[in-house]
């Protein structure tokens, strides 16, 4: 299967106009920025999701097409783009992949005009109507994880660094806290701006943490950054000994790491590419015929992507695709099991909706291995 077939390019779309014989999803994901490394999974995921919607008929006799904008740059590009697909009538939703200050930046622009499934790991708060959001908040994703850590680990000594913008700024938050909860320290804390050249920043920021003698870190980089940190701190007298743990480490990024071997990096995501369960399996599989043994690795963020194409699905089978509908009918998809309204809604997903919880994992070298469920 071919992605270019299904995803098409919004400025094409702006010229062609609206479309009333298709159902379009505005697929905003990072082509570039610092979540750019997880662009071409997610599109191929999307894809996949589409073209299985569209084998079994669409939605409501409409087939899927997948609209792509790059929402890897500043959050007012993004915003300003997906208002031009809103406003011209050219999409009937939203679904994306991006960082939160890009999200926040397209939800205003939005005005819960149109609906909008937000995929990744999210820093809870409010939303306006329309917005569903598919990913943990911090609590869920990071409360499990830490405490895994302390029981197993006993660490006490923390630092806390993140990109700067607000889903890190949430991480912290909680992050401490748990902590605290713990009977730990929190030593110390940085937020870092995105795409620093790392010989400005690494060299001090590790020399603090040893100076600190830290015992774990949260880690809320992203993207380029979390994977070039960890590529300096995997060379620094640290990594023998001292904890990560990462709510947005993926395959991916461990990849442009080089890998990990010390036995002491951690990442809480909804899924990895090693676990067993059977709907992860049937998964890969499906996205390995459709793409090759050579394709990027479906990693916990192009997955989301792939339900949010399913959830949009699924809200359009029941009449719920739309700003006044869709945040708390796609709440009782996801949560209400087998009812008659959610064998209705899911009929044309083949794998039904998305587990819900998460895992964390430990990398050993270029995988992250599943150690405990959540």
């Amino acid at each position: 299967m071919n992605a270019d077939v299904l995803a098409r390019d919004s400025l094409e779309v702006v010229l062609q106009g609206p479309d009333p014989s298709v159902l379009r999803l505005g697929l905003l994901v990072p082509l570039s920025g610092p979540l750019g490394l997880t662009g071409p999974s997610a599109v191929d995921a999307a894809s996949l999701a589409a073209s299985e919607i569209n084998a079994v008929g669409g939605v409501g006799g409409r087939p899927i097409e997948l609209v792509l904008s790059d929402a890897g740059g500043r959050p007012e590009v993004a915003a300003r783009q997906a208002r031009q697909l809103a406003t011209g009538g050219l999409v009937d939703a939203f679904v994306g992949l991006h960082t939160s200050d890009v999200h926040r930046a397209i939800e205003a622009s939005l005005d819960g005009r149109t609906p909008y499934i937000f995929t990744p790991p999210q820093e809870g708060g409010s939303r306006l109507p329309g917005v569903v959001l598919l990913g943990e908040s911090p609590v869920q994703q990071l409360g499990p994880a830490l405490a895994w850590l302390f029981a197993h680990r006993r660490l006490r000594r923390w630092a806390l660094i993140g990109s700067d913008y607000i889903w890190a700024w949430s991480v912290h938050r909680v992050a401490a806290s748990v902590v605290k909860s713990f009977g730990g320290q929190v030593l110390m804390e940085q937020f870092v701006p995105f795409g620093l050249d790392p010989e400005q920043w690494c060299e001090n920021l590790l020399g603090d943490l040893v100076a600190q003698r830290v015992e774990a870190l949260v880690l809320s980089l992203i993207g380029s950054d979390l994977a070039m940190f960890n590529r300096a701190f995997a060379s620094s007298v640290l990594s023998s000994h001292v904890v990560r743990v990462s709510g947005s480490l993926e395959e991916n990024g461990l990849l442009a790491a080089g890998g990990d071997d010390s036995g002491e990096l951690y990442a809480a995501m909804r899924s990895f590419a090693g676990q067993q369960d059977p709907r992860r399996v049937d998964l890969a599989d499906r996205y390995r015929t459709a793409f090759g043994d050579r394709a990027p690795v479906l990693d916990a963020y192009s997955e989301g992507c792939y339900d949010g194409v399913h959830l949009a699905a699924a809200l359009g089978n029941v009449g719920a695709l739309n700003s006044q509908d869709a945040t708390g009918t796609a709440t009782h998809l996801l949560d209400s099991g087998d009812s008659a309204l959610a064998r209705r809604a899911w009929a044309t997903s083949p794998l039904g909706p998305p587990r819900r919880g998460g895992y964390l994992a430990r990398a050993e070298g270029l995988d992250l291995m599943v150690v405990a469920a959540r």
